[in-house]
């Protein structure tokens, strides 16, 4: 029982320092959107917050950096560089990435993880890699796996998270002969045009392991604990 009331006592405090932090952001000149997934292990260009501007509905996985200067040639010019950061809406930005001064990532832009972006990126695209380029279009990412879909088992998230998980479905995810497994999750983790919200597009993946009915009812409570769902509030436009 302690236990159960010390985490609860924790999450409310962790939620609570993630709000003043983005709310100080936002004062200091930083747009930060609607449903904007802003993990607490992002790193912020503090001191230039007001030259980064983050549109409604995108997701960052945790660990990703956003620099607006370069002051690398300081040390030899006593001078650094400045420039806009831009992420437009819909865009997901796998974890680890850096995203460097004078970039503009385009709206519906997918990221790999680990990625370093050093030029801007055109909308509707999939990206990766150090340094970043265009790997595919969207459409031509989601048509792939749609024929994926196809040709192996999905599993609704509902029944399938692990709040959920029997031995016997834990089985069934597992695996055969190295071959993927797929979750069907039934909201998208986008915003509008993207994934789910597009009828070209279909459905997409849900956020942050919260399935939803097609009204938006939560349909299981999330396996990433208390501090994700509090990120996700925090970063609600006020």
């Amino acid at each position: 029982m302690l236990w159960r009331v010390a985490s609860r006592l924790k999450a409310r405090f962790e939620e609570k320092r993630l709000e003043r932090r983005w709310a100080s952001l936002r004062a200091a000149g930083m747009h930060i959107g609607k449903d904007v997934l802003l993990p607490a292990s992002t790193f912020i260009d503090t001191s230039h917050c007001f030259l980064i501007s983050i549109g409604d509905h995108t997701g960052l996985g945790p660990e990703c950096l956003i620099l607006a200067h370069d002051a690398q040639m300081d040390e030899f010019l006593d001078i650094a560089r400045i420039g806009r950061v831009i992420i437009h809406e819909s865009c997901h930005i796998g974890a680890r990435t850096t995203i460097l001064a004078g970039v503009e990532i385009g709206p519906r832009t997918i990221v790999g993880a680990n990625s370093v972006i050093t030029k801007s990126l055109p909308p509707d695209s999939v990206c990766a890699g150090n340094p970043c380029k265009v790997i595919c279009s969207l459409d031509e990412y989601l048509a792939r796996h749609r024929e994926r879909l196809a040709q192996r088992p999905s599993f609704d998230y509902a029944r399938y998270d692990i709040n959920a998980l029997t031995p016997e479905r834990r089985a069934e995810l597992v695996p055969r002969r190295g071959r993927w497994r797929r979750l069907h999750h039934r909201r998208p983790l986008g915003g509008a045009g993207g994934p789910g919200r597009d009828p070209a597009h279909g459905r997409g993946i849900g956020r942050v392991g919260r399935p939803h009915d097609d009204e938006g009812r939560s349909l299981a409570r999330s396996p990433l604990g208390p501090f994700r769902r509090a990120a996700v509030r925090a970063c609600r436009s006020p």
